[in-house]
């Protein structure tokens, strides 16, 4: 039961910050319309992997990607956050 709650404990507080700290993202301008930038980032990422979907199959690499939900939703999020990198570092 100590267990438990000490789990717990460990898991909430970083949780929490999570959802506290959310509001604190860079925001976007499109049209008016204030977009956060972790929706831009993602959006990005999703047409970037479709874009790169034709190279893996011209390459005929596609049939050596076996799970492909796995590796395309991999890619999407990894090209996302190469695209926040690029775009809203702070660095």
């Amino acid at each position: 039961m100590r267990f438990l709650f000490a789990t717990t404990r460990r898991f909430a507080i970083p949780a929490a910050a999570a959802f506290l700290l959310a509001g604190c993202d860079p925001v976007v301008n499109i049209a008016g319309a204030n977009f956060p930038s972790w929706l831009f980032c993602a959006i990005c990422g999703g047409i970037l992997t479709v874009a790169i979907r034709p190279i893996f199959v011209a390459t005929r690499l596609e049939p050596y990607l076996w799970p492909l939900p796995i590796v395309y939703s991999s890619l999407a999020v990894l090209l996302g956050c190469i695209v926040w990198l690029i775009f809203f570092n702070r660095i």
